[in-house]
């Protein structure tokens, strides 16, 4: 159970606050109706909390689930029948529970869409308003396999920016570590040795040795200093502003920032090409897209054009505005507006972009990859450089 606040006018028109427990915000948004109150603003609440582990299913099982249930239903069996042998033959136990689930939803009366709402944490909003299209416009079969194209590219896009953090990761990881090593074991015998002749220790070298010194005597210092400063970051992302701050940074970053940018655009046109094409009307298409942009800016710049376009305006003008999509973008999304073709131009899109983000991966690996390289080398080896200083000093003078 989640808590969540919420403001909703009741109906003489006051503004009622408060707050609410529940599983989803469609349970919130469900008991304020049942009280005759039309909701206004529905956030959950948030505090220090944990990361979580993930929910048990990956997506390459939920892709498997719905192409055999759009298979099934596509060969005439009846839905409640195709969830029985779905559940029967999953080898996750934890996605057969929730299609059990859904299948004593589905039997008892409810909508196929609404039961599976009851399980956000597996099938998120995008899947369940997909479905709601297809139920709504006899073609489930076919959202269903629209759904699985769609998820699978998410996979790989997902995958692909994984990849690309794999070797700066891992050199990062080999840096700090040679570090730690040089600090505590290989810097205190320069320590011995140097206070056995009494020589005079130049400044780079004082402070290697005090940063030896600090780290074997106050290690727990570093490792504080190192968790107070994830929670602060994570507790300043967790903010509007923060997170909306540290959003554009990353966008504007020189070596992220690009990768950034054109993942955000093929996720952003991939999902609401696919929303719009199985019949999400576009102000639902736009509120959906929103939430699972994964950047705030973008986030913003979305919530921007679905207010305009309730407003009678256009959805490109926005976008324009806000300068996260490229003049070509927004062109043929105006383009796609007028001539009817929403959703075809935002898939061609999408599918310019996914290759765009395979080249962006690959430049960033080229220019990481030397970068991370001479990173470690101006490290490690000043430190190594720092320690003998005092050696060539009297060498020098001798000269």
């Amino acid at each position: 159970m989640a808590t969540f606040t919420y403001s909703a006018r009741t109906a003489t028109g006051d503004l009622h606050s408060g707050e609410l427990q529940a599983k989803t915000r469609d349970e919130v948004t469900a008991h304020l109706r049942r009280q005759r109150m039309i909701p206004v603003k529905i956030e959950q609440k948030r505090g220090l909390q944990l990361p979580r582990l993930g929910t048990g299913v990956g997506t390459r099982e939920i892709v498997i689930f719905t192409r055999q249930f759009a298979t099934m239903i596509n060969s005439g069996l009846p839905l409640v029948q195709s969830l029985d042998i779905l559940a029967k033959q999953s080898e996750n136990q934890k996605l057969r529970r929730v299609i059990e689930d859904v299948l004593y939803e589905v039997a008892s009366g409810q909508t196929l869409a609404d039961a599976l709402r009851q399980h956000e944490d597996v099938f998120p909003a995008l899947y369940t308003n997909m479905v709601a299209a297809g139920e709504a416009g006899g073609i489930l079969d076919t959202i269903l396999l629209r759904l699985a194209v769609f998820l699978e590219k998410a996979e790989s896009l997902r995958r692909k920016i994984k990849g690309a953090m794999v070797y700066p990761a891992v050199i990062f990881t080999v840096m700090i570590g040679a570090i730690v090593i040089l600090l505590m074991f290989v810097i205190p015998t320069f320590q011995n040795l140097f206070a056995s002749v009494n020589v005079a220790l130049p400044a780079p070298t004082q402070f290697v040795i005090f940063l030896s010194e600090l780290l074997q005597r106050r290690w727990w210092v570093f490792l504080l200093a190192i968790i107070m400063f994830v929670i602060a970051v994570r507790q300043y992302y967790r903010t509007s502003n923060g997170e909306l701050v540290l959003d554009r940074l990353l966008l504007e970053s020189p070596i992220i920032g690009p990768l950034q940018r054109k993942t955000a655009i093929a996720r952003f046109t991939r999902t609401l090409g696919t929303l719009v094409a199985s019949g999400v009307s576009i102000l639902d298409g736009l509120e959906i897209t929103a939430k699972t942009a994964g950047n705030r800016v973008l986030h913003d710049a979305v919530m921007a054009s679905r207010a305009s376009i309730a407003g009678g305006e256009t959805i490109s003008d926005p976008l324009r505005k806000s300068g996260v999509f490229p003049p070509m973008v927004v062109s043929m999304i105006n383009v796609g507006e007028q001539t009817g073709g929403l959703d075809e131009r935002l898939t061609k899109i999408a599918d310019f972009y996914d290759d765009e983000v395979d080249a962006a991966v690959a430049a960033l690996l080229s220019a990481m990859e030397p970068l991370m390289i001479v990173l470690l080398g101006v490290v490690v080896g000043g430190m190594l450089i720092s320690m003998y200083l005092p050696i060539f000093a009297p060498m020098n003078a001798i000269k």
